[in-house]
């Protein structure tokens, strides 16, 4: 490995981010509230510290390996939650210890939207929209985006892109260059979240809430600016909008790049709708969504939990936002009746499509898991038959069938033994399971003492938590191979 230009990344990428602390500081200056000096603090601490990094290595030159990408990408998330952390804990108003400001900032970027902040309606603009900005950030990946300007560096992307990309497909480029594909993907993105904030606008929220609150929509993020989170508004034309722009940011991004370049050709409309149509994954994720949705609203209504009208909105709103795993709320999904708040958080184990912003273990895992069942069952009855297994019009090999299997199995260890330190620390087992799922699958909310805030948890719960959040956003292999002896042999 070359740890000289591995330093040297992170000196940059830290000098990048930094920049994540100007608006929130212009904005601190502009309102004259207290977090001027934090933020200013923040970002001189961050940029010099980047700059320390990459000035002394600022001449070397090494290719990547893919051991490389593993090491930058655990450390920059690592290192950039700490540094994030920088304007919660300066900033007094807040009074949060050391350990919950890298909570929130770890909770940010990751697009968790777990939060130990009440107050939330009377808080600085600038810590508001700075909450945001984590979680936008965090959302699409910043070591995609910054995959664009390593090659000015001499430095390839490739790797980089390898290890942080969610999902089983990380080969899959949608442009011959790492540097476009980056491109392609944050011009979807940042289209996304101009058409959201317009959205929110025009439905009636103020220009600063339709901006952030369409940064942690299209990051599947969560954050809000009040305690009520969507629930604020009391609009359903907000909940419709958010619910359909959900839905789209739980879509693979690539998809909505190939989908935006053929409808550009003839037949655009027949085009556009056909990339969404083919692909297995979609069709899939979008099935278990409606069935989720279905069973809310048919039980609120049963149930008579809410009127039949605020069962449809509600339900299909809450059902989107946990099985998408972007944690906004209108309702106390936890108080729901019977089986619900239970149902709700298993959906959010499965979260979003491969190269989407969302948590959880992606559909495309799921879907293998369920094909292989169905096939193991067949191969029962005819055991002698050669019955491959197939996504779409492909044959998946069994190389990759092992892998998400492997992924199933760490996936559920790490949660099983992370829960249980949660319940030596003190938590409920409702509370620990709750927020095991809620950090793992990026989601957020919990059921228990962390319904609605991880406050109340104790400082040992929540640095557990803030290492699950990291091992969900970094799909727990890229995380746990930096403990492996032989990763760090030469």
């Amino acid at each position: 490995m070359h740890f000289s230009v591995s330093i040297k990344i992170l000196g940059v990428l830290l000098m990048v981010f930094s920049s994540a602390m100007i608006g929130p500081l212009l904005l601190a200056l502009l309102e004259d509230d207290q977090t001027v000096r934090g933020f200013l603090w923040a970002f001189n601490i961050t940029f010099f510290s980047g700059l320390c990094l990459w000035l002394p290595l600022k001449n070397v030159r090494h290719e990547l390996r893919i051991r490389d990408g593993f090491l930058i990408t655990s450390l920059f998330w690592t290192v950039l939650g700490l540094y994030g952390a920088l304007p919660f804990a300066l900033t007094e108003a807040l009074q949060l210890t050391p350990t919950e400001a890298i909570f929130e900032s770890i909770s940010g970027l990751t697009t968790t939207g777990a939060t130990v902040i009440t107050g939330l309606d009377n808080l600085p603009k600038s810590i508001l929209i700075y909450r945001q900005l984590l979680q936008w950030l965090g959302g699409i990946g910043i070591i995609v985006v910054a995959v664009a300007i390593l090659p000015m560096l001499g430095i390839g992307g490739m790797q980089l892109y390898k290890a942080e990309t969610p999902g089983p497909s990380k080969d899959t480029k949608l442009t011959p260059r790492i540097t476009e594909t980056a491109k392609a993907l944050a011009s979807v993105y940042l289209a996304l979240t101009a058409a959201c904030a317009l959205a929110y606008y025009l439905a009636g929220m103020s220009g600063f809430d339709a901006v952030a609150h369409a940064f942690s929509t299209i990051a599947i993020g969560g954050f809000s600016t009040y305690d009520a989170s969507m629930g604020h508004f009391d609009s359903d034309v907000i909940l419709t909008i958010s619910s359909v722009f959900m839905v789209i940011a739980a879509i693979n991004f690539g998809l909505h790049f190939t989908a935006w370049r053929q409808g550009m050709s003839p037949n655009r409309k027949q085009r556009f709708f056909t990339a969404y149509a083919r692909d297995s994954e979609t069709k899939f994720f979008l099935s278990i969504l409606f069935i989720c949705i279905a069973v809310t609203v048919a039980y609120l209504m049963l149930t008579r939990t809410l009127e039949p009208g605020e069962s449809v909105i509600h339900g299909m709103f809450q059902a989107i936002s946990i099985t998408t795993t972007t944690g906004f709320a209108t309702q106390d999904f936890a108080a729901w009746p019977s089986f619900l708040p239970i149902m709700l958080l298993m959906a959010s184990f499965m979260g979003g499509c491969v190269g989407s912003t969302g948590g959880g273990m992606k559909a495309m895992r799921v879907m293998l898991i369920y094909k292989q069942g169905v096939r193991e069952l067949k191969q029962l009855v005819h055991p002698n038959a050669v019955i491959p297994l197939k996504v779409g019009r492909n044959r998946v090999e069994a190389s990759v069938v092992s892998a998400v299997w492997s992924f199933f199995a760490v996936y559920t260890t790490c949660f099983i033994i992370i829960m249980l330190l949660l319940m030596a620390t003190g938590l409920d087992f409702l509370t620990a399971f709750s927020a095991v799922a809620a950090s793992l699958n990026n989601l957020g909310p919990g059921l228990g003492d962390v319904a609605a805030n991880y406050g109340a948890i104790n400082e040992v719960a929540k640095g557990l938590l803030c290492f699950t959040m990291l091992l969900g956003r970094l799909e727990v292999f890229t995380l746990l191979v930096l403990f492996t002896p032989a990763f760090w042999r030469l």
